[in-house]
């Protein structure tokens, strides 16, 4: 690593700024729509319809509709928007360390999802991190691994790939960084990146 702090530090969101739970986001969509938290499950993953919204091909509006036709009740954007947000956990601690990080350095996430999570991330990384600067691999048209994913961001952003780091729990995702000369390291639980910071100059 550098002996000088990255310029850019790029995070994943599910897995290392938050803790992300299937289970709790399926239960409260259900609840809401009088669906199981199976048949909801089913309907996201099962019919391909949330990796097409990631993978950009669906628009909100589209990815809703699909959703609505496949649970047989209207999926409300404030419906799932509640189940998202209630699915992920942000620790004060790690959005203390995001916000003290945006002093000394660009700070930006890179996540493979749609544009409605922006709306339901906790309100303290909101704080923290502007919306120009969270992208969402719906918008890019590309997800993580693919090494131009993160390409297009450090671009987009003004930085240099080998001056960015990348946080994220999966280990494919810190090879693809790599690959496009990032620097990158693996999270090995949600919140767990004070470590990895020191290690590259970030007191």
């Amino acid at each position: 690593m550098s002996a000088t702090p990255p310029s850019l530090v790029l995070f994943d969101l599910d897995g290392v700024l938050v803790s992300y739970s299937h289970a709790v986001r399926c239960e409260t969509l259900g609840a809401a729509l009088r669906r199981t938290p199976d048949a909801v499950f089913s309907a996201l993953f099962d019919t391909g319809i949330e990796p097409r919204y990631d993978a950009g091909l669906l628009d909100d509006d589209a990815y809703l509709a699909a959703l609505s036709a496949a649970l047989g009740r209207e999926v409300e954007r404030a419906h799932w928007l509640a189940a998202r947000s209630a699915s992920m956990q942000c620790e004060p601690a790690t959005c203390a360390r995001i916000a003290a990080l945006a002093g000394s350095a660009d700070v930006a996430i890179l996540t493979n999802n749609g544009p409605l999570v922006i709306d339901s991330l906790p309100a303290q990384l909101r704080e923290a991190i502007p919306r120009d600067r969270i992208f969402c691999s719906n918008a890019l048209r590309i997800s993580k691994p693919a090494p131009a994913a993160f390409l297009r961001v450090v671009e987009t952003l003004g930085h240099a790939p080998h001056r960015t780091l990348f946080l994220d729990d999966n280990f494919a995702n810190v090879a693809g960084a790599r690959s496009a000369g990032l620097q990158a390291e693996q999270v090995q639980a949600p919140g767990e990146i004070a470590g990895i910071l020191r290690d590259y100059g970030f007191d």
